[in-house]
């Protein structure tokens, strides 16, 4: 905590010292106007507190409503007017106490009230002034127009500090707006980036595991009927396993996807993942025309992954079907993975959620400059086609 006092405490804090303040003032003007009326004006000693009292206590409302505070002295500025006679010299019509008592209510009223009723309180101030102190005989105030002047110049420097104060909450507001969905975009940008990489990395092993599971009575001879119904109850348990990751991930997946910042694999290791692929049980085949060494980093990780995702589309979707890769690097980067039709025929329910890897392929693909389509053969296989740059240097954000 270390004493430090939050937003709202400053505030309540600064309001307390501000009402002292005026407590203050309101105490001092009242020193003041009382013993110095008789002075200024003829009034019976029983009145002179009341008079000194009205021209000195409407401070106290300048924090806690100013309108209401400028309407008691301004009024009573005109009763004193009107009522009470001045002393022979004296040209003022009401004490100098209350002229600053009733500025300084009618600057509050400018920062903080209405704009109607400053409009009304700068009227109706300047109409008591001009015709207050047009009796006076003084040459500024014969004149008509300064003390109305004088006001309105009062008026307008407090509607700029109005001004001001107000563009600065307004400027507060959007910065604390701005870091909050900065904030926002951060998390999503990384539950985005969270998606793939568990698309990509979680569910090809899963599929790996599932393509193994219904693969192996195929590849192996000579299984019981007890091993067979093992094999078949592991390819169902990873498949659901399987089903329930991607329905997480379809939570943490946002659109404005970006590319990883994160070291992340390179086209120089797409043999290791073939091979990976193919020691599992895939019926693999693949050629490479060109050096995979030389492909850019951002499109070599859109590859990688492409890949990946259609790898594990093929063996979750074609269980048992061959599948073949080529891919041909000149000047630009050719890939096309297809696969037949499959040979291995489910039985019971065995039905895989919809995913999104061929839209996150496309995505994967788009970010770099390429395209992808993917779609069925006419023999009953599925293939995918991507076409992607060589020129590609950095991410695009």
């Amino acid at each position: 905590m270390g004493g430090k006092l939050s937003g709202q405490a400053r505030v309540a804090r600064a309001r307390q010292w501000f009402d002292a303040f005026t407590v203050l003032l309101a105490i001092v003007f009242i020193a003041v106007a009382w013993p110095t009326l008789h002075v200024t004006h003829k009034v019976p000693a029983a009145a002179a507190p009341f008079i000194a009292g009205f021209a000195a206590f409407p401070i106290l409302l300048l924090r806690v409503n100013p309108p209401l505070g400028w309407a008691v002295s301004a009024g009573s500025a005109l009763m004193i007017t009107l009522a009470v006679p001045n002393q022979p010299g004296n040209t003022i019509p009401f004490q100098v106490v209350h002229i600053l008592v009733l500025f300084a209510l009618v600057f509050a009223v400018a920062v903080r009230a209405p704009v109607r009723i400053v409009a009304v309180v700068w009227l109706a101030t300047s109409l008591l002034f001009a015709t207050a102190m047009a009796q006076t005989g003084d040459s500024f105030a014969e004149s008509g127009f300064g003390w109305p002047l004088a006001i309105t110049g009062l008026v307008v420097f407090g509607l700029l500090i109005r001004w001001v104060v107000v563009s600065r909450q307004a400027l507060l507001k959007s910065e604390e707006e701005t870091e909050l969905e900065r904030a926002r975009r951060a998390i999503l940008e990384e539950k985005a980036r969270i998606a793939r990489d568990l698309h990509d990395v979680v569910a090809h092993h899963m599929s790996m595991v599932v393509v193994q599971a219904q693969t192996a009575p195929y590849r192996i001879d000579g299984l019981s009927a007890d091993a067979r119904a093992e094999f078949e109850s592991i390819g169902t348990g990873a498949r659901a396993a399987l089903n329930e990751i991607r329905g997480m991930l379809g939570v943490l997946r946002s659109d404005g996807q970006l590319p990883e910042h994160a070291p992340q694999p390179s086209a120089a290791d797409l043999p290791m993942l073939l091979e990976a692929a193919q020691r599992a049980g895939v019926p693999l085949t693949w050629t490479v025309d060109g050096e995979l060494g030389a492909v850019p980093e951002t499109t070599g990780l859109a590859l990688y992954r492409i890949v990946q995702e259609s790898l594990a589309n093929a063996s979750r979707h074609a269980p048992g079907a061959s599948v073949r890769v080529h891919i041909a690097c000149a000047e630009e980067l050719a890939l096309t993975v297809g696969n037949e039709r499959p040979i291995a025929v489910r039985t019971g329910d065995h039905s895989v959620a919809a995913g999104s890897g061929i839209a996150g392929m496309q995505t994967r693909a788009a970010a770099v400059g390429g395209v992808l389509t993917a779609g069925p053969r006419p023999d009953g296989g599925f293939e995918v086609h991507a076409r992607l740059p060589l020129n590609i240097l950095t991410p695009i954000a």
